[in-house]
């Protein structure tokens, strides 16, 4: 049996969805905390596939943060390695990192829920499911796109929303992961964070949840899956 490991960086932004997809999908999953965790465990290079999921933190804050330099060293010999690799919002901007990319502050947060603008390569790619649906932002960060890889997406805040590296990685600046259940530890786990920030409330993102996160329970797993496959 295939085995996913997940690195997750708060308790609250996990595997959410995509847990039962992936063991439906064949793998044996566990989590590994990234701030605590050994980053050099010889699992965490071996595994099948490796999920780096969000957080509240940037990929610039090394000095604070001191296990972010040992994240980005293991993302960059998995892809060196040809490891698979599935970076979803802070675990994106660490890939990017990890591939020589700048990452810093976008001057804005992007929260709430918005379809994606596809690029050629998009909608050729594992994506296409997500063609035309709303999917959920929430970041204050952006990167530019690796040198070699291959853009899949963007909104009109932020250009690089998606990318391709190879055959072995995928980089999701959204989220497609979260249930509306799920959501609700992000409504207390986030609270500052939404109280900061203009124009967003816990009523309006429970709502847009209502609205669209059942309706993508399908596209994100197909999203999934085509890209394993």
């Amino acid at each position: 049996m295939p085995q996913a490991i997940a690195l997750r960086h708060v308790p609250f932004e996990d595997l959410d969805r995509f847990e039962p997809a992936l063991v439906e999908l064949g793998y044996r999953l566990s989590y590994c905390e990234a701030p605590t965790d050994d980053l050099a465990a010889p699992a965490l290079a071996a595994c099948d596939l490796l999920v780096v999921l969000g957080g509240p933190i940037g990929v610039y804050e090394e000095k604070d943060y001191p296990f972010l330099a040992r994240e980005i060293a293991l993302i960059e010999r998995r892809l060196a390695a040809g490891g698979k690799v599935l970076g979803i919002c802070l675990g994106a901007q660490l890939m990017a990192r990890a591939l020589g990319a700048r990452v810093y502050p976008a001057g804005f947060k992007e929260i709430g829920w918005a379809p994606l603008q596809l690029s050629e390569a998009g909608r050729r790619s594992c994506l296409a499911a997500l063609e035309g649906r709303p999917v959920l932002h929430w970041h204050g960060d952006t990167f530019d796109l690796p040198p070699g890889a291959v853009h899949l997406a963007a909104t009109p805040q932020t250009p690089n929303q998606a990318f391709a590296w190879e055959r072995h990685g995928l980089a999701l600046q959204f989220h497609i992961e979260t249930s509306g259940r799920g959501l609700e530890r992000w409504y207390v786990g986030h609270s500052c964070e939404i109280a900061a920030t203009a124009g967003t409330s816990v009523a309006t993102l429970r709502e847009e949840a209502r609205r669209h996160a059942e309706a993508l329970a399908a596209p994100a797993r197909a999203a999934l899956a085509n890209w394993i496959a």
